[in-house]
């Protein structure tokens, strides 16, 4: 088991009672870890002494209003590549389909590109896969620190935590044309509804459909394994 990806799992989910009282052990393993500089790790601080000193009410509301109610900060890594078409369906079913030959059940009700899911998942495989699979993302993670950057939060140091276990350089070319798109304003609730009410998510029987970088990513995750119990995963 990867105890940081499972730490930087447990830190980007819904914030609960039981995450607050784990924060001492999760600083613990993210402090540890020497695959992140020392700045990466210094960087990583703020967001754990909020979690675990701050009001758990204030925290669930942060959340929502970074992760939620802002598309272009969602976790669900699959739409930041192709939205809601049926392209983003079937790389669903195909990485849902990769989670079971990995005998891994996700139990939640989050999708299965949500990156919590996903890096809960990666933490069970083999440091070169689960890096291969990050490396993949990487022009996202980038995308994610800039703009949680812009918003102030702290939430953009495990971003850049992710880029760093990732080591590959980040597509400058990717994260540019990202950056280009207008970012959201999550407290324009009517804009955003008007956004939800127009995309749906479409599951085709084509997973092999869609954009390549998402089949890298699905391909990488080809070897199947007996992960170690985890709150999310049927035992």
């Amino acid at each position: 088991m990867d105890r940081t990806l499972k730490a930087l799992s447990l830190i980007l989910s819904y914030p609960t009672g039981e995450l607050q009282h784990a924060m001492p052990e999760i600083r613990a393993v993210l402090a540890s870890d020497t695959r992140l500089t020392a700045a990466a790790r210094r960087g990583l601080r703020p967001l754990v002494e909020e979690l675990e000193g701050r009001d758990i009410y204030d925290l669930e509301e942060q959340y929502v209003m970074l992760f939620d109610r802002s598309r272009t900060l969602s976790l669900n890594l699959f739409e930041h590549v192709h939205g809601e078409s049926r392209d983003r369906g079937g790389a669903m079913v195909s990485l849902v389909e990769t989670y079971r030959a990995g005998g891994f059940d996700p139990v939640t009700s989050e999708l299965p590109d949500h990156l919590p899911v996903l890096l809960e998942f990666l933490a069970t495989r083999s440091q070169t896969e689960a890096q291969e699979t990050l490396a993949d993302a990487a022009h996202i993670f980038e995308v994610l620190v800039t703009r949680l950057a812009r918003r102030e939060s702290p939430y953009g140091a495990v971003f850049a935590a992710l880029t760093q276990l990732a080591a590959v350089r980040v597509d400058s070319d990717a994260v540019a044309d990202m950056l280009a798109e207008p970012d959201d304003d999550p407290t324009d609730l009517d804009a955003l509804d008007k956004v939800w009410e127009e995309s749906e998510v479409l599951f085709g029987p084509d997973p092999n459909a869609g954009c390549p970088q998402v089949r890298d990513m699905l391909a990488r995750m080809d070897t199947p394994i007996n992960p170690a119990a985890a709150p999310h995963a049927a035992e």
